[in-house]
């Protein structure tokens, strides 16, 4: 029986949700016994097995233990201290990650505006790109966010077009995928096929925004782009030494399909909030489309504003906009209880 009430609900993040529980029975599971340290276990070689069936036979996976670390291990792997890096002005490892992409790998991230929160292959095509001028740092690689800030969805054949541009300039493609299930149950596609099938070289999968505890991966679509990586794990403080934690919780998260099952109820209710919102708050819009589990809404009633994101504990976002994140363990009736009686005279 669900307890909870809009006081403990919380819509600021999806990392405010808990662990789902296949997930902490896995976690029980891994608990018997010994094994073998940082990585020699058989839990982590079946969760690398899972990941190649997912992903391609000649991908590489290492498991580490925030986004944060994969998106950055991702550019120091993949570039040079004088290279640097291209995304959109509001991709997460510009806004969010505190410059440690910057500090930790010398690369440059340049930004430019998004569409939509996207990356436009036009944006790439002007990239200027000239190995003969050490002035400036020279691009390197593209990193693309699915879903984006701004809760939009990159399509199939979007993803594959930036792709295609960037590896006909020389660039390789980073895609952080912090909320990529999210992604790939609103467009019907499997993980890899939204990913690495698509030619992205280092995608960094994220777990702990839809179920996991502190799980993530780095996965190279091939290990001749960083064959080197394992080292550049340790150095960087990201390989555990008790592997069989992080490994084990992609078990159920990819063997058992609860990524997707974690993700369509999210994004279920985040459609859900959006269609609630628009009945219950006068003057509401919304200027991206719901696709994933985040809900952008301008709430021109101030007084109306604050309460509601008080109630729901929603970040204030760029342009006066509210976010609003559904989380997997999310219901319709946390959204009704949030509503419930919610106007601009109450």
């Amino acid at each position: 029986m669900d307890e909870r009430t809009d006081v403990d609900v919380s819509f600021g993040s999806d990392n405010h949700s808990g662990v789902h529980p296949d997930v902490l029975a896995a976690i029980a599971r891994a608990n018997q016994g010994y094994a073998l340290a940082y990585g020699g276990d058989n839990i982590t070689a079946q969760a690398e097995a899972l990941i190649r069936r997912e992903f391609g036979s000649a991908v590489a996976p290492f498991f580490v233990f925030t986004g944060t670390a994969a998106n950055t291990l991702a550019i120091r792997a993949l570039c040079q201290p004088y290279e640097s890096v291209f995304s959109t002005h509001c991709a997460h490892i510009q806004e969010d990650e505190c410059g440690a992409p910057e500090y930790l790998t010398g690369s440059k991230i340049v930004t430019v505006p998004a569409k939509e929160g996207k990356l436009t292959v036009e944006a790439i095509e002007r990239l200027v790109i000239d190995p003969s001028f050490p002035h400036r740092s020279l691009p390197r690689l593209v990193s693309i966010t699915q879903a984006t800030e701004v809760g939009t969805v990159y399509r199939v054949d979007e993803v594959k077009s930036l792709v295609d541009i960037a590896h006909a300039r020389g660039l390789f493609v980073h895609m952080d995928g912090a909320r990529l299930a999210n992604a790939a149950c609103h467009l019907g596609t499997t993980l890899g096929e939204l990913s690495i099938a698509l030619g992205v070289d280092a995608l960094s999968l994220g777990g702990t925004k839809n179920g996991l505890l502190c799980a993530e991966a780095l996965i190279f679509r091939s290990v001749d782009l960083a064959p080197r990586f394992a080292f550049v794990r340790k150095q960087s403080m990201q390989l555990a030494s008790k592997m069989r934690y992080l490994a084990c919780q992609f078990l159920p998260y990819l063997g058992d399909g609860l990524w997707r099952q974690n993700a369509m109820q999210a994004n279920a209710v985040a459609t859900y909030l959006t269609r609630r919102l628009k009945e219950a708050v006068p003057g509401i819009s919304f200027p991206y489309p719901t696709q994933a589990n985040e809900v952008f809404a301008h709430i021109p009633d101030q007084t109306l504003r604050h309460k509601l994101m008080a109630r729901a504990k929603a970040y204030p976002w760029d342009d006066g906009l509210v976010r609003f994140v559904c989380s997997f363990d999310m219901k319709e009736q946390h959204v009704d209880r949030l509503l419930a009686g919610m106007s601009a005279a109450s």
